[in-house]
């Protein structure tokens, strides 16, 4: 089209194994500034890569979560937390308990390496959280929700008409607080919820539901022929499977069973989706295709998360991957881990902005705009 640029968005789920990647990246380290350097990448490439979609402003409320469990980790720490390390900081007024409360205390000393020990810990925790927000503001849930197998197919158009409603209450509050200002409504605050909270919340269910008719009118979920039999056992006996070796991966020392159930868990289940869904036809609408952009950001978060694990399970790497606070040490980086912070921030090369700005849409065109849905939209006041 003259005028606009048209290039080809990734495909969402690429945004979802980077964020996934990176997240299991995350857990495998309690390195301070690791972790800093991988929070910087996936807010970089969020800022820089997320498109003006209702969805994308999900990352600063995943932002804020964060920040409020660290907040909280350290609160607690130092109120009801243990004391040990010999470096005091300070020292509170301890509350003496009774006995059948042994263990527990209110108060008292406040060590650096118990506090460094919380603070590493409560920091891994919010960058995890960090990344499945930057994968929600990243990645577009209804396309998303529209490349899963042919047997989930009815539940994913559900749920793409459940997720529609978050992001249409954003949208909505934003064109009843456009359309209160241009009729002069002076109420602003808290004083301005209860008017505005009942028009919002109709015009979110009405967008809503008026997508869920355009996608039935549109054949949207209608699945033609029955599931292949055997395939629901087949994949709730694998779903266990990967659950169970989950389990022992994380708590066990026998990483070598938990790998072999974990491998053999995930493939029974694509298998039972696979077979599922053989015998179903479903109608697709502007299916969007794998790129290699896609690829290579998949891949990028797959990295990460490979080149992390492996330093944790090499012990002449694993106090740097895991510095001790007692005694407490300057953490320190190494060319690995600046590398696997280098594969966080590779989607900036692999993809392209998302934003492309058509030569006639002024500032007169979107005040146009601004008035007919302020027209349109019920009274407020």
């Amino acid at each position: 089209m003259e005028g606009q640029e048209v290039l080809r968005p990734v495909h969402p789920w690429a945004w979802w194994c980077w964020a996934i990647g990176t997240g299991l990246a995350v857990s495998g380290t309690t390195n301070p500034l690791l972790l800093a350097l991988i929070a910087m990448a996936v807010i970089v490439v969020v800022i820089i890569r997320r498109t003006a979609a209702p969805w994308a402003r999900s990352v600063r409320a995943y932002l804020l979560l964060s920040l409020f469990v660290i907040g909280m980790r350290v609160f607690f720490q130092i109120v009801i937390g243990g004391s040990g390390g010999e470096t005091v900081l300070f020292t509170l007024p301890e509350v003496p308990l009774p006995d059948w409360a042994a263990g527990i205390r209110l108060g008292g000393t406040v060590t650096a390496e118990a506090l460094s020990y919380t603070l590493y810990d409560a920091l891994r925790l919010a960058v995890m959280l960090l990344c499945i927000g930057a994968a929600n503001a990243l990645a577009n849930p209804r396309q998303a929700l529209k490349s899963v197998p042919a047997a989930l197919y009815e539940a994913s158009v559900a749920v793409v008409i459940a997720l529609t409603v978050a992001p249409q209450l954003i949208e909505s509050a934003l064109r009843v607080r456009r359309a209160r200002r241009l009729r002069g409504d002076p109420v602003r605050g808290l004083r301005a919820l209860g008017r505005i909270a009942l028009p919002v919340l109709g015009d979110a269910i009405e967008r809503s539901m008026a997508l869920a008719a355009g996608m039935e009118a549109r054949g949207f979920a209608r699945t033609r022929g029955l599931a292949a039999p055997g395939a629901l056992p087949l994949m709730v006996g694998s779903v266990l499977l990967a659950v169970f070796g989950a389990f022992l991966l994380l708590s066990t020392p026998y990483w070598a069973a938990a790998t072999v159930a974990l491998i053999l868990g995930m493939a029974g289940t694509g298998w039972g989706l696979r077979r599922a869904g053989s015998n179903l036809r479903v109608t697709s609408h502007r299916p969007h295709p794998w790129s290699w952009r896609s690829t290579g950001v998949a891949l990028a978060g797959v990295g990460a998360a490979a080149i992390i694990l492996t330093l944790g399970w090499l012990e002449s790497s694993y106090e740097s991957v895991f510095p001790t606070t007692d005694p407490l040490v300057w953490p320190e980086l190494t060319m690995p881990m600046l590398l696997a912070a280098a594969f966080c921030l590779a989607p900036l090369a692999l993809t392209v902005p998302p934003q492309f700005r058509p030569v006639g849409d002024s500032r007169a065109d979107t005040r146009v705009r601004t008035l007919r849905a302020a027209a349109a939209l019920p009274d407020a006041r």
